[in-house]
């Protein structure tokens, strides 16, 4: 990977031990500066500035009862900008071009265009100095953190996942709506042809629903969102994992896109029957993000291909109609029975991180805030909100009151923008899923228990119907897959000034365009379009860059556990 340049080693001197004149050049671009000072200061009020590159729709600039709380304790406001659609890739690379950067940003993959830019500081010496419950945390997992085998900097502190996560539900999957479900006696569910059939034949039986088209499936291919409906799903139903673009041979570490796979091919012909049979919207690919959901809100959508995060706003609505019946049910569906849905294989912990910028002011405060964050007392209350007013405690242990959970479950928008319960969790490191602590809580409300109780009236009857207690339980267990060296290679930064990049973005334009053209092809055109896909990928130099990636991912496996894999 690409080394420090000089420019970016001068400004990460801001977080490491040598003390140098502060000064500035002509146009005000810091050139040196002094070790960041401790003043011993928490509480005094301060804002700090935030980019995050995910969005945030319920996000109250801090007026909900946590972010008050957090306030009260830490004297710390942001002043949030969240992305909405973009995921940062247009926002960011303005900043890196610019040099005008916000004290804290969340760049999600794109921090490797802050880190060429010389725009992130190392947090290493700010961790060890002033964050012991972030050393806490992250503990023997520190190796992670670091950036490259060459530049071993600390850029962000991962943010997206908990460490010591266990996953206690499923939230994505092939989704279809309680009431198919129950209507048609609960079905078997694990083939695509099983999941086509039963869309089908309650479409046959319901053209309509309140007075408007029935939709059997829709997906969102708005911009990035194309990856999460309709590409990602290939590698999921064909039984690879989610490593992003790409498939990683778990023997070899040699990566290659995974629509290569012959089996992946299969999946997309599927989709390419479904929409010519009319089961598959006819306005997958041209409808904006914004309609997708207002078509699930509208209660007409039998299926999705989603995850929860990507469609939940829209399925709030739905949560207080007729106990839920139009929620959706996840289901692990592959191409076949002898495939084994690999969505739960153990990663390690990895994610995406928040950092901390060259333009900040007071990083020791903005290290010293999010440490406080991490705390016990800052993770439950970003976890259960505040006490006797979102949890209460009885005979030792945290419960929700039931009059919170109806809230949390049938009105969770507005209950989110008024509690921010679950909203701050990006801002600072934290325990996962199944981690208790010292008073044997556990730091989140993700356990079977809670879990359950959150489910509307409708789930609880499907889980009933198919004697299961939470979504997962359709899903292959994680102890029965082997855990990824590599993490999960979408985590990964890459340098942004390469060659590799122009390909990469080559490639992608490819996809977008071509995986759409075959879906929404006559069937006896499928084959020739498909394999045009392969032929022309190739052609924009996917190969060099599939041997580049394997370097890279390599390159992490040694980083992490050693291995000489060369």
């Amino acid at each position: 990977m690409k080394g420090r340049t000089p420019k970016t080693f001068a400004m990460l001197l801001l977080a490491s031990a040598l003390a140098i004149t502060a000064g500035c050049s002509g146009n005000g671009e810091k050139t040196a500066s002094e070790k960041p000072v401790d003043t011993g200061d928490t509480t005094t009020p301060i804002t700090f500035t935030f980019f995050g590159a995910d969005a945030s729709p319920n996000w109250n600039n801090m007026k909900d009862a946590v972010g008050q709380e957090i306030t009260k304790a830490t004297g710390v406001t942001l002043e949030a900008e969240f992305d909405v659609n973009n995921g940062g890739d247009q926002k960011i690379p303005l900043m890196a071009a610019s040099g005008d950067y916000p004290d804290i940003i969340y760049p999600k993959g794109n921090l490797s265009k802050l880190v060429d830019a010389g725009a992130m500081l190392d947090l290493t010496d700010l961790i060890e100095e002033h964050a012991p419950n972030l050393k806490k945390i992250y503990g023997d997992q520190m190796n992670r953190l670091k950036y490259s085998t060459e530049d071993q900097a600390i850029y962000t502190i991962p943010t997206n996942m908990g460490v010591g996560n266990v996953a206690f539900d499923a939230t994505g999957g092939f989704e279809i709506q309680q009431k198919v479900l129950k209507e048609l006696g609960y079905p078997e569910v694990k083939t695509l042809e099983d999941y086509e059939n039963v869309l089908r034949t309650y479409y046959e039986k319901h053209p309509t629903i309140d007075g408007q088209p029935t939709i059997p499936l829709t997906l969102n291919a708005d911009d990035w969102k194309i990856m999460i409906t309709v590409t990602n799903p290939a590698f999921q139903a064909t039984g690879a994992p989610d490593d992003g673009e790409y498939y990683i041979d778990p023997e070899t570490y040699e990566a290659k896109l995974h629509y290569k796979r012959p089996e992946e091919k299969e999946y997309f012909r599927w989709l390419n029957k479904m929409y010519n049979e009319g089961l598959l919207d006819k306005d997958t690919f041209v409808q904006k993000d914004d309609q997708y959901k207002s078509k699930i809100a509208s209660g007409r959508v039998l299926g999705l291909i989603d995850q929860e995060w990507n469609y939940g706003e829209a399925e709030n609505a739905l949560k207080s109609k007729n106990n839920g019946e139009s929620t959706y049910a996840h289901f692990s569906v592959s191409l076949n029975k002898d495939i084994v849905d690999h969505t739960f294989q153990p990663t390690g912990f990895d994610g995406y991180g928040i950092g901390i910028t060259t333009s900040a002011k007071d990083p020791v405060r903005i290290i010293k805030f999010m440490d406080w964050l991490a705390s016990d007392e800052g993770q439950v209350l970003r976890n259960w909100g505040v006490e006797n007013q979102h949890y209460k405690v009885e005979n030792g242990k945290r419960i929700v009151p039931e009059d919170v959970q109806d809230r949390k479950t049938n009105d969770n928008s507005a209950f989110t923008k008024e509690s921010g319960i679950g909203m701050y969790n990006i801002f600072s490191a934290r325990y996962g899923d199944g981690v208790k602590d010292s008073t044997d809580n556990y730091y989140t409300t993700n356990f079977p228990e809670q879990i359950q109780a959150g489910y509307t009236a409708a789930e609880k009857e499907t889980l009933k119907a198919y004697g299961i207690t939470t979504w997962k339980d359709f899903f292959p267990s994680e102890e029965d897959l082997k855990l990824k060296d590599w993490g999960a290679a979408y985590n990964m930064p890459v340098p942004s000034d390469t060659e590799y990049n122009v390909t990469f973005q080559k490639t992608q334009d490819i996809i977008r365009k071509r995986i759409p053209e075959a879906i929404l092809a006559k069937p006896d055109q499928f084959d020739k379009l498909y394999d045009g896909l392969l032929a022309e990928l190739d052609k924009a130099g996917a190969v060099e860059m599939e041997k580049q990636y394997t370097v890279w991912i390599k390159d992490r496996v040694s980083l992490w556990t050693g291995k000489d894999v060369k």
